[in-house]
């Protein structure tokens, strides 16, 4: 019994120091990612996620003349009202087309815009995602699109417990490892 004990308690003590250890790198790696510096490109890509500033983000940066072209991922249905509303948007100093990724993932999106670079013969694209994301996004797009590719965080704070940032530490992670298995596009 006592060396059940002890194996237990040895066992608890290293899922503790590994999801210490996920936390600290994770902290590093995904929240403190590398953000590139705004500048003009062929267009401005908003990855699916949840609705939190990121449409409107990037139709800030279409205004101020970033792009005259803005795609939206649109893995949400007909039936979100609000992608209906960013997807009808009309202004004269740029468009919005709304694309369903095949499949319902940063690759799939990743594939859409290097079709849509083909087609249009773009060279640059913005790309817009939560700051965790940033990281894998960045490699995904970088097996998919020959471009120059430029990450941008949706500007906001988000308040998670702990436990919800140790689990986005790892979601990030094991789709980074999903995206290295896979490889280019």
């Amino acid at each position: 019994m006592q060396r059940f004990i002890f194996v237990l308690v040895a066992a608890v003590h290293m899922f503790g120091l590994a999801v210490a250890g996920l936390g600290g790198m994770g902290y590093f790696v995904y929240s403190k990612s590398r953000i590139d510096p705004v500048k003009p490109v062929d267009a401005i890509i908003v990855l699916g996620g949840e609705h939190d500033g990121r449409e409107e983000y990037a139709m800030e940066l279409a205004r101020s003349g970033v792009s005259r072209t803005v795609v939206l991922s649109n893995a949400y249905g007909t039936r979100n009202q609000r992608m209906a509303v960013f997807c009808a948007t009309k202004d004269t100093r740029f468009t919005v087309s709304c694309i369903p990724p095949v499949p319902e993932t940063t690759r799939g999106e990743a594939q859409f815009t290097r079709q849509l670079a083909e087609q249009h013969g773009w060279n640059s694209v913005l790309v817009v995602s939560w700051q965790y994301h940033l990281p894998r996004a960045r490699y995904i797009f970088s097996q998919c699109f020959d471009g120059e590719i430029i990450m941008r965080p949706v500007p906001r704070a988000y308040n998670f417990s702990l436990a919800e940032w140790e689990y986005m530490y790892l979601y990030q992670t094991v789709g980074f490892a999903k995206a290295f298995v896979q490889g280019s596009c």
